[in-house]
Formats: structure tokens, C-alpha cells, sequence
């Protein structure tokens, strides 16, 4: 029954015969305009933008499984935290709308034959393996520490988020898809830079004004949403954009400079290489501003991979870059600060070594599968750590961590093998960018914990899509390599 409604709704929507297709494409609209006149009167415009936005992008993601992608970009770098203003037992935010359109329709169109075949990539089993290993250090983590509603909640979106590798690779299969969805996560993570830039630029009354709008949908309000270093209002204020946190958009930054650096001197860019020029400015503006040291080295790290195999020319821009940063007059107190950090001097690198050493406790008394996502069983104990390996290790032990390690070493030999057989220019800058992308992440993991949090689930989100994105262009290559005489 699914099945023959499902085609019966598409072959109406694409029927042949125009006066069809457009009476129910008209019905469709009309009922949608009913709908949203009723709650603008009850609600608000505010509401109703954000269902019209809904009702929208559901319809075009019913008939393209790509417009998830959009969806779920425009969510995760534009509007993370934000939660639809109605409850059903829970508050579910647009970034659980995103993801469940995204698999929604990839599944449906896996049960109802549209496909037929499921690809795991050469790591699939691995990250098929850390999907079972976290569900089970969940699960093991209930025998004492009883969930809640937001802690289920939010396990679910890392575990999706997780899955997601999955859904990338098994719906973007050709190039013209690979280049596609590629633009569209490229020009989400500009809407962010540039959301962040605009934010740190305007006065901060205006800037607390625009919060305090979005906390219809549960965004922190007023002057208190804003951060600075060493939570010093007198002192340097950071760029958060809307990612809350400004070391989370010092992460989103270093994906987003890390996908577009290699379209800069690619033969085959995928926008104009003035405006990808302009794209990469302002992502490594909001990157500055956040003042996150951790992202500086993670952007390092995601730059250097092109660099040494394709684009050499990023080197010298790379060069100009560092000495700017420690020659001009106004960046030395940013210098001076990173200075402390790496000699361990300051507040918050000390803070750090404390985590370290707590994480450390709890590892050792739980070192094989960890203590789960919700809760510890000793009162001497918490969760958090600003590292990934040792958060990830806190939750799922020891063998969680050698699951994702092995995971993402199979991922980078995969990617190195098959660079060196001979990669098609089209996609060589998809594939270094993307994969520096993943590179610079999992440096920046050595010192801070976003791309594995409960509290930030759309960071998850974020990094196995890049992940995805980068194996998609690896087995596009492959496909295509094996197809040719």
C-alpha cells in the first residue's frame, strides 16, 4: 500500500498531461496557503515562514532525494540549534525534520525497488561496526543512568548522523550528483562564514536583536549569548555566527576552508575562481574571529593535505597567511595567545589538562566499552572532556576508539590508493577538499570534543557528510575506471 501511493502521489506530480499535473501541483499549493493564512493568524509570520520553508523543501526532497541534502546543509550550517515552536511529547528541532526527510525518502525508495543496490564502500563494515559499537554503549550505559527524552533524542541524531555516510554514498553516485550536492555544501558553509562576519561586524545590539528573534525557536537571547575570550566582557569578543559556540563555528570553518581551498587553483573549479576566492576570505575571516587555536592548526592540517598532493601553490598562500598573522600590529594579541596556549600558560589550556586527567580516571575504570552517553555510575565521576578520542573513549571505551581509528585509516588508505592509480580532473579538487576537510577535523579532535557531543549534534552531522562526500568521489572514480576498456 505504501508502495502504490507513493507512485500514485509521483505520477501525479509528474504526469505528462499538463492540466493534471497542474491542478495538482495548484491543490497542493492552495491547501499549503490555506494552511499557513490559519497559523500566521493563531501563531505568527514567524511561524508560518518557517512551515512554508517546510512544506517547500519536504516537497521538493519527495521528488529529488538530493534536496535533502539542501535541506539538511542549510540546517546544519545556518540554523543548528533551532527547534520547531511546538511540542509532541518533545520539541523536535530542524535538524530532526532535515535528517528524517533525508532517509525517509532514501529508504522508502529502497523498499519500494528505486533502489536496487547498497553500496558499504571498502569501510563500510568499520563504520557499520562503530554504528553497533555506540548503540551498545548506550544501551550499556542505561544499567545506570536512566535517560531522558532530550538524551534519546539526541543519541538518535549522532547515531543518524553517523548513518549518514551511508546515505551520501548510495545517493550520490555520478558526477553530475557528486558536483551538485558538492556546490550546495560549499555555498552552506559561506552562508555560515558570512552569517558569522556579519554578526561579529554590527554593533552587538544589533546582533542580540537577531538572537533575540530566533529564540522563538529555543536560540539563546540577549547580551548573555555572546562569548569572549576568557568570558572577559571587557575583553576581545569572539564570532559565534548562529553555532552558539564559537569554537563549534571554528570547526565549521575548518570543513569549509578545507572543501573550497583546492577550487581556488583546480582546472575545474566548481564556481568562479573570483568567488570562490571571496568564499574562502570570509571563511578564514569567521574562522580568526572566532579565535580558536584549535581551528587554526585544524585549517593547517586541512590545507596541507592538497597541498602536498596536487595544489603546491597553497603553500606560498599559506606563507603569506602565517606572516601576516604574526607581523601586523593588530593580530598580536591573537599571537600572544596562541603563544600561551602551546606553552600551556593560560586559563583554558590548563583547564584542559585537568579534563585530561579526570577522563583518564574514568577510562581506566571503564576502559573496554566506557560508561554510555547518559550518565557515570560513580559520583566521583562526569562526562566531558575537551578531546574527541578521550570523550569518545568516556562513552564507548577503548574499542570504540579503535573501531573509529581503524575506520578512518582504512578511509585515507582508500583515498591515497586510489589518487595514486589516476584520478579525472573533474574531480580532484572534490576529493582533496573534501578529504582535507575530514583531516583537519580529526586534528582539530586532539583538543576539542564537538564532533562527537550530545550537545552538538550537528557537528557529527557535518563530518560524516564530508567523510561520505570524499568516498562518494573515491567509488564515482572507481565506477568509472572499471566501466572503461
Amino acid at each position: 500500500m505504501l508502495q502504490t501511493s507513493y507512485r500514485t502521489f509521483e505520477q501525479l506530480i509528474l504526469s505528462p498531461n499538463r492540466p493534471a499535473r497542474r491542478t495538482v501541483i495548484g491543490l497542493l499549493l492552495a491547501g499549503g496557503a490555506l494552511v499557513i493564512a490559519l497559523l500566521v493568524g493563531i501563531f505568527g509570520p514567524l511561524v508560518a515562514l518557517a512551515l512554508a520553508a517546510t512544506i517547500v523543501g519536504g516537497t521538493a526532497i519527495l521528488l529529488d532525494t538530493h534536496w535533502g541534502f539542501v535541506a539538511l546543509v542549510a540546517v546544519t550550517f545556518g540554523l543548528p540549534f533551532a527547534s520547531l515552536p511546538f511540542s509532541i511529547g518533545f520539541k523536535p528541532t530542524f535538524l530532526d525534520v532535515a535528517l528524517a526527510a533525508l532517509f525517509f525518502v532514501w529508504l522508502l525508495k529502497l523498499v519500494t525497488g528505486q533502489e536496487r543496490e547498497f553500496l558499504t564502500s571498502p569501510i563500510g563494515l568499520l563504520v557499520g561496526l562503530f554504528m553497533l559499537m555506540a548503540l551498545f554503549s548506550f544501551l550499556f550505559g542505561l544499567t545506570h543512568s536512566p535517560p531522558t527524552s532530550f538524551l534519546i533524542r539526541r543519541f538518535a541524531e549522532i547515531f543518524i548522523g553517523i548513518g549518514l555516510y551511508f546515505a551520501v554514498i548510495n545517493t550520490v553516485r555520478t558526477q553530475f550528483e557528486l558536483e551538485w550536492v558538492a556546490r550546495w555544501v560549499l555555498l552552506g558553509s559561506w552562508l555560515c562564514a558570512t552569517i558569522a562576519v556579519v554578526f561579529y561586524a554590527i554593533p552587538e545590539e544589533w546582533t542580540v536583536w537577531v538572537l533575540d528573534r530566533l529564540a522563538r525557536f529555543d536560540y539563546p537571547g540577549g547580551f548573555g549569548a555572546l562569548r569572549w575570550i576568557e568570558d572577559d566582557p571587557a575583553g576581545t569578543m569572539r564570532a559565534i555566527g548562529t553555532a552558539v559556540d564559537p569554537n563549534v563555528l571554528g570547526g565549521m570553518m575548518i570543513l569549509a576552508a578545507g572543501a573550497l581551498a583546492p577550487h581556488l587553483f583546480a582546472r575545474r573549479p566548481l564556481f568562479a575562481r573570483w568567488l570562490i576566492a571571496l568564499m574562502l576570505a570570509t571563511t578564514t575571516l569567521a574562522l580568526y574571529w572566532t579565535y580558536s587555536r584549535t581551528a587554526l592548526f585544524g585549517m593547517a592540517a586541512a590545507l596541507a593535505l592538497p597541498a602536498v598532493l596536487k595544489y603546491r601553490r597553497l603553500i606560498p598562500l599559506a606563507v603569506v597567511g602565517a606572516l601576516l598573522l604574526f607581523l601586523l600590529p593588530q593580530t598580536q594579541d591573537y599571537v600572544a595567545r596562541l603563544l600561551e596556549g602551546l606553552a600551556g600558560q593560560d586559563q583554558a589550556t590548563l583547564m584542559r589538562f585537568g579534563e585530561y586527567k579526570d577522563a583518564l580516571i574514568l577510562i581506566s575504570r571503564y576502559p573496554l566499552f566506557g560508561v554510555g552517553f547518559t550518565g557515570v555510575p560513580d559520583i566521583d565521576l562526569y562526562l566531558g572532556v575537551s578531546m574527541l578520542y578521550l570523550i569518545m573513549a568516556e562513552n564507548m571505551g577503548i574499542v570504540g576508539v579503535v573501531i573509529f581509528l581503524a575506520a578512518m585509516v582504512g578511509f585515507f588508505v582508500m583515498v591515497l590508493g586510489t589518487w595514486r592509480a589516476g584520478f579525472a580532473v573533474e574531480r580532484e579538487a572534490l576529493l582533496l577538499g573534501f578529504s582535507g576537510a575530514v583531516l583537519g577535523a580529526l586534528v582539530s579532535g586532539i583538543t576539542d570534543h564537538y564532533w562527537f557531543n550530545m550537545t552538538y549534534p550537528h557537528m557529527t552531522v557535518l563530518f560524516w557528510l564530508y567523510l561520505g562526500m570524499a568516498a562518494a568521489t573515491v567509488l564515482i572514480q572507481r565506477a568509472e575506471g572499471q566501466s572503461q576498456p
